[in-house]
């Protein structure tokens, strides 16, 4: 797959639509003079690839890659790529079926940006999976090789070598792709994760929770519904018994009836009855009291058992009770000695506590004291050895020896040194002389690119100084621009609304000289203003023709104008002085309120809104019908003896006190004060419209002084920075300034990385002298320091050897006394446990 075509238009320097062809599939190179474009065909295939390093092809954002960043005219840019994509093995996945390929990318200037493939729509990742298929990465940072990253590709190390082959293989992309798929799984998992937590945690025990409830809920409610079945299956049974009782207890009252009867007649013969009952009583009451002498002597005896029992059980319980006494008693006693077994515990303990810190305290001393030995130990084997001490590894003349060598190995470095240090500073001053020479090669050829740029910026400052935004005045214009069209419109709609609404225009001539035509107030319909939109057909219906009448202050006005005002059509006048209007009293209104409550009925003049002064009339039109909401309310307001007053429903339908009812189709009804509205509305927004466009214009006015001076100012700009780059140009190709360049640039940057290098190898020379003379003092002093300790050795060997036996027998005798205190402590330690005590106790007490 290579390019054959490419297509501009509007990008960069291509303000027309430029079509570049001819490319050949192996080996391609853009010429032509300075400044006609050849880096703006290599940064149009970047910004096609999806290049975003914008500093790559020398933006800072996107819009400036628009042919003057939008400012003549152009506000995008478009570039296609067409693509050979004949070789079906080359191919990118998904495309081996088309012959060629087209990618077209399109910026607008404070729009979005939008990428074609083959005339469709694409998203960006899908054209960069297109290029990353063919190995075309255009973000790889060896993508492009720019001037002067030759050297750095030739100077690379492996790792980055082979960096580079993969991104050069088109591998590096599907490690990233996995990378960023990893990521994904990973942010997926753990929201699965954080998911099911929440389903363990919270959602299933809630649905446990809620179906125990629901069990718990259908079995109340099956309860209740068997209760409720039960209640009235024994009310029904309550309800047959009543009814059974009901029925037995009427032939009960007829034989209760007859009984009272029977009773009646045997009255006297029960008195009788009674008397001779008396009488036999009287005679029993003698006779028992005469056989109750045997009964009251076995009572007796009864009583004198029962007390013999009570004192002996009374006995028991004393005994039960001096027993629980005295158990009580022993218990408190055990409690006591309890308390102070404790407390001897906690004696015990701090004791033990106090053993195990002296236990820590001699087994640290035998540590140290045995640390001491063997070092003595270590120092007398040592002294034996010949050694200075017991930590050396080597005797005194092995260290001599070594000591001596380094000392001939540092003098050595020492000399090589010095000769480097003298070489690198000999090749220093003569570098640092080429190179004050180079710069001040470079510092002619930059004073006049100085000058120019110097030029530019003060044409910046000024510009910048200047009390204007760029783009202001093209925001203005088209702000006025869109507010004519919005006055043009509202006088359309004004004049159609006005063309519709025809029968309330009130034209007349002044009928005298000087006619003040502020005593003619105008029709009734464009007098009022309607509270509520949902009215405006009952107050349509209500107004009737009056809606068309005009009103005027007196009579006399009125007079002249239908004499001499030439009017064009038959009109009705409504004088303010004469006119009679009947309204609706309030004891009416009152009334009216009581009868179909508050809001449903109100006075069509309640509904309107008025000039004061217009009252009179607005009574006479509106103040003797009631509009209801409903038509049973319209009905009870007309129908009503109290209220008797015509009423008009929302939907136009009219109750007259009379009978008269008057309603059905109302198509349209309500279109004349709904077109008023309009008409209102459209006329102040036409005001709105047409003042905010005269301060639009009076802005532009003020502007324009300020922007004419911006446009020179702004062309004097284009013009210094086109001599500026033309001055770059011209540099470029002199072959003298193009080899101060590479002098400048290179050679310079060389010796001066050099001449940092030398100076670093300079001192970090210095530096290694001075260690290596401290070294080299510090090893013959070394060796002097050795060869006396061999002369010192050899002189004090038996009296060391006599001190190190001395101390290692006083260390042996002081490290077997702290041996013996530790073995006491921990003696100490061993002694039985009171708590066996304790336990004993508490069953004791337990047991009681």
């Amino acid at each position: 797959m290579y390019i054959k075509e490419i297509c501009l238009e509007g990008f960069k320097s291509y303000a027309t639509r430029t079509v570049v062809q001819g490319f050949d599939p192996f080996f391609n190179a853009i010429t032509g003079l300075n400044g006609s474009g050849k880096s703006n065909i290599l940064d149009s295939i970047c910004f096609v690839l999806g290049i975003t390093n914008l500093q790559q092809v020398r933006a800072a954002n996107l819009q400036e890659l628009v042919y003057k960043q939008g400012q003549a005219g152009i506000t995008k840019a478009t570039v296609s790529i067409v693509f050979d994509n004949s070789d079906r093995s080359r191919s990118p996945l998904g495309y081996e079926d088309h012959s060629e390929i087209t990618v077209t990318r399109q910026i607008v200037v404070g729009g979005r940006n939008k990428y074609l493939i083959n005339g469709k729509l694409a998203q960006p990742s899908q054209v960069q999976n297109l290029f990353h298929s063919v190995q075309l990465n255009v973000n790889n940072p060896h993508f492009l090789i720019m001037q002067g990253r030759i050297t750095k590709v030739l100077n690379m190390k492996p790792p980055e070598i082979l960096s580079m082959l993969e991104e050069a293989a088109g591998t590096r992309m599907y490690e990233t792709k996995k990378d960023a798929a990893l990521k994904t799984l990973e942010k997926k998992q753990s929201k699965v994760d954080e998911i099911n937590k929440l389903l363990d945690q919270e959602i299933l025990p809630a649905l446990e929770k809620l179906r125990k409830e629901r069990m718990q809920y259908m079995q109340w409610a099956n309860g209740n519904a068997e209760l409720d079945r039960l209640k009235r299956f024994c009310i029904a049974y309550e309800y047959v018994q009543a009814e059974k009782i009901r029925d037995f207890a009427v032939g009960e009252v007829e034989q209760i009836k007859a009984k009272i009867f029977e009773i009646d007649d045997d009255k006297e013969r029960t008195q009788v009855e009674i008397k001779e009952m008396e009488t036999k009583i009287s005679q029993l009451t003698a006779d028992k009291e005469a056989s109750m002498g045997g009964e009251v002597k076995a009572l007796s005896e009864k009583v004198h058992a029962l007390s013999q029992d009570l004192v002996r059980e009374v006995s028991v319980l004393n005994n039960r009770e001096d027993t629980l006494r005295s158990e009580n008693e022993n218990a408190e006693k055990i409690v006591c000695s309890i308390e102070d077994l404790k407390q001897s515990v906690k004696e015990r303990a701090t004791a033990v506590r106090k053993s195990e810190e002296g236990a820590a305290d001699l087994k640290k001393r035998v540590e140290e004291l045995s640390k001491s030995l063997e070092g003595h130990e270590k120092d007398y084997q040592g002294v034996l050895a010949g050694k200075s001490s017991g930590n050396e590894e080597k005797c005194l003349e092995d260290q001599l020896a070594e000591a001596k060598v380094a000392v001939g190995n540092t003098e050595t470095e020492l000399k090589q040194l010095k000769t480097k240090i003298s070489h690198c500073e000999k090749e220093l001053k003569e570098k640092r002389h080429q190179l004050m020479s180079k710069r001040e090669e470079e510092v002619a050829a930059e004073n006049e690119l100085n000058a120019r740029k110097k030029d530019v910026e003060n044409v910046k400052l000024a510009l910048e100084s200047l009390p204007y935004i760029e783009g202001e005045m093209e925001v203005l214009q088209k702000d006025r621009a869109s507010e004519i069209d919005l006055v043009q419109k509202l006088k359309d709609k004004i004049r159609d609304l006005l063309a519709q609404l025809s029968n309330v225009q009130f034209t007349y001539c002044d009928p005298v000289k000087n006619f003040n035509r502020s005593k003619v107030k105008g029709v009734v319909a464009k007098l009022i203003k309607v509270k509520d939109s949902s009215t405006m057909t009952a107050l349509e219906v209500t107004a009737g023709g009056k809606l068309f009448n005009v009103v005027v202050d007196t009579e006399n006005t009125g007079k002249q104008l239908l004499q001499n005002g030439d009017l064009r059509r038959r009109v009705t006048i409504i004088p303010l002085n004469k006119i009679q209007s009947h309204t609706v009293p309030q004891r009416v209104q009152q009334a009216a309120v009581r009868l179909v409550g508050k809001g449903n009925a109100e006075v069509a003049l309640s509904l309107v809104g008025y000039d004061e002064d217009l009252r009179n009339a607005m009574e006479y039109v509106f103040g003797s019908t009631f509009v209801c909401k409903t038509t049973d309310a319209a009905k009870e307001i007309a129908f009503n003896r109290e209220i008797c007053t015509p009423s008009v429903t929302l939907e136009g339908d009219i109750f007259q006190p009379s009978g008269l009812l008057t309603g059905g189709s109302r198509k349209g009804g309500g279109n004349l004060l709904r077109q008023l509205h309009e008409l209102a509305e459209a006329e102040s927004n036409l005001l709105l419209h047409q003042r905010k466009l005269s301060e639009i214009e009076t802005k532009i006015t003020d502007l324009l002084p300020v922007h004419k001076k911006f446009v020179d100012l702004k062309k004097q700009l284009e013009l210094k920075q086109y001599d500026l780059s033309l001055f770059q140009g011209r540099a470029e190709q002199n072959e003298h300034h193009k080899a101060l360049c590479y002098i400048s640039s290179f050679a310079a940057f060389k010796l001066g990385e050099l001449v940092k290098k030398i100076e670093q190898e300079l001192t970090e020379a210095n530096s290694t002298v001075k260690e290596k003379q401290v070294l080299y003092n510090e090893c013959v002093s070394m060796v002097l320091m050795l060869e006396k300790s061999i002369k010192e050795h050899d002189n004090n060997r038996e009296g060391r050897l006599k001190d190190l036996e001395k101390k290692i027998k006083a260390l042996k005798s002081e490290v077997q006394l702290a041996s013996k205190d530790l073995k006491v402590v921990f003696d100490i330690e061993g002694l039985p446990d009171i708590t066996q005590c304790l336990d004993s106790k508490l069953l004791q007490l337990l047991y009681f």
